[in-house]
């Protein structure tokens, strides 16, 4: 299968996630608007999935599936499956004390780390740490999901572990439904989301589980052994794990300082949600396809492919995130007009959603490129660098929000996380370049230059139709006739942005036969003649 055929297998599964992660979205704002009990669930749900990201995907994405590709090509599918069963032995007993702990202290972690500004608020701080304390044990569930995740990817089984997120937003879907069918009030709705996270990550965790049977892999459960190749793996993933975790990082920062302001949280993460959709679909399809396949290349000496693996991947995200940039930035109150504005969602909300949803556009392709740069740093066994970067990112972006907020309230946490997001990936470029780890290609970067030049013609476009539609895209209108508004607006810059980009060269069929058609992998140089 080509690259971009493997991109495209994991973002189509993504982007059925987003899709159902919109109508869950789009419920839960109808349900709970920007409301206390909306803050409420959002801040108690960001504890665990920030230590999903942490103990989960970064560490395991970086370091897991190197080491597991390595034990592949050293030692056959058996070597593997010894290494695996090393490694769940481990994380399973880490997992569990880290849960214990973690639930015996969740008053104090919601008191001084998830939502210091509900420390007055008697009612909101302890149902925050109750909600906390049902949906942690999905932090378990999901660093296994991950693991397994991991061996999938490596055995290029990708759509059983792209398609395990679509679950949790089914069930919390269904919870929703269920809530808005009883007629549920705010805090019993809150009350059945949080159930319906713990129910989701038990059945994604079968999900995968089903998917490493069929792939021809069995796991036992074993007594828990430091074994060497175990070692090496918290080595790598210590920093890893930070690193990955970096955007759920800033996004805790953010949340901490939103607390101080009632609707900020939920503000946030409704915008959060629609830019997570070019990011899931793009970025994380990216990451997850271009690891294993840089690592493979490097450890089989083949320099030249792992070269090209890593710019054409840059060029595919440049070609789609540029774009969508300049649209989130015009169409934001649009957007969020059309997806969230209806019960107790008004239109106040649409206006300070939409200017933090055209910020984490500015944003958007620093995300994504992400994705496709820290690659290049953890098929090379180097999950340190990443993470010195990201304790900068960290840093900047926490002065940034604590300076902003004040006078800008949510969207100031929105620009910080943006600033934070352009600065990680200058770095992580500039690394790579200066090591001889990626190749500087001129016609490349001229390439992105008419990229730009075709998204600012589109903008223009846009700004003008957005204009002539301003009519039916105003909150009186009627839903469909917004909906109907919306879809031509996309269509109509969709094309215009394609044509121009052909017409002066951002884009060409060779560029599209190049990312369609993985080059043949070459052949390591002959030792020389003595």
């Amino acid at each position: 299968m080509s690259l971009v055929g493997k991109f495209m297998t994991v973002g189509a599964a993504t982007l059925g996630s987003r899709i159902f992660g919109f109508a869950r979205e789009t419920l839960m704002a109808a349900a709970l608007g920007t409301g206390p009990m909306a803050d409420v669930f959002y801040a108690a749900f960001r504890f665990p999935n920030l230590f999903r990201r942490l103990f989960a995907e970064g560490a395991f994405n970086a370091a897991f599936v190197p080491l597991f590709s390595k034990e592949i090509e050293a030692n056959g599918t058996d070597g593997a499956k010894r290494f695996s069963e090393e490694v769940f032995g481990v994380l399973f007993s880490v997992l569990l004390v880290l849960t214990i702990v973690m639930e015996l202290s969740m008053p104090l972690l919601v008191r001084f780390i998830i939502a210091p500004g509900f420390a007055d608020d008697p009612q909101k701080f302890g149902i925050t740490v109750s909600m906390a304390a049902v949906m942690f044990p999905y932090l378990m569930c999901m660093s296994l999901t991950a693991m397994m995740s991991g061996m999938l990817n490596s055995l290029h089984h990708f759509f059983a572990a792209a398609v395990a997120p679509i679950f949790l937003n089914v069930v919390m879907i269904g919870a929703l439904f269920y809530a808005l069918y009883t007629g549920a009030d705010p805090l019993a709705t809150a009350w059945y989301l949080s159930w319906g996270v713990l129910a989701a990550g038990i059945l994604q965790l079968a999900v995968v589980y089903l998917g490493v049977l069929h792939a021809g892999m069995n796991i036992g459960l074993r007594f828990p052994r430091f074994t060497p190749n175990v070692k090496r793996l918290l080595i790598l993933a210590v920093p890893a794990a930070i690193t990955g975790g970096i955007t759920q990082i800033n996004q805790l920062i953010g949340q901490a300082i939103a607390s101080a302001q009632d609707g900020a949280i939920a503000a946030l993460q409704y915008a959060d949600r629609i830019y997570q959709l070019p990011l899931g679909v793009v970025g994380i399809a990216v990451g997850v396809v271009l690891l294993p396949e840089l690592s493979r290349a490097l450890k089989g000496g083949n320099l030249r492919e792992a070269g090209n693996l890593q710019n054409r991947s840059i060029e595919f995200v440049l070609f789609l995130t540029i774009p969508a940039a300049f649209a989130l930035w015009i169409l934001s109150d649009e957007i969020i007009r059309v997806l969230y504005e209806r019960g107790a969602f008004h239109a106040q909300n649409t206006e300070i959603v939409g200017s933090i949803l055209a910020i984490y556009g500015i944003g958007l392709p620093a995300f994504v490129l992400i994705k496709a740069l820290q690659p290049g740093f953890y098929a090379r066994e180097d999950t340190k660098t990443p993470m010195r970067f990201s304790v900068v990112a960290v840093a900047v972006n926490c002065a940034t929000a604590l300076t902003l907020f004040p006078r800008l309230g949510a969207p100031g946490i929105a620009i910080a996380e943006a600033t934070a997001g352009w600065l990680s990936t200058i770095l992580l470029f500039v690394t790579l370049l200066r090591r001889g780890h990626l190749a500087w290609e001129w016609a490349l970067m001229r390439r992105t230059a008419l990229l730009v030049v075709s998204a600012a013609v589109m903008g223009g476009a846009l700004y003008y139709l957005r204009g002539v539609f301003a009519v039916s895209l105003a909150s009186g209108s009627p839903l469909l006739t917004k909906i109907g508004a919306l879809t031509l607006l996309i269509a109509v810059s969709m094309a215009v942005y394609f044509a121009v980009a052909f017409l002066v060269g951002g884009a060409d069929l060779g560029m599209i036969r190049r990312n369609l058609k993985r080059k043949a992998a070459a052949k390591p140089a002959p030792p020389a003649d003595i």
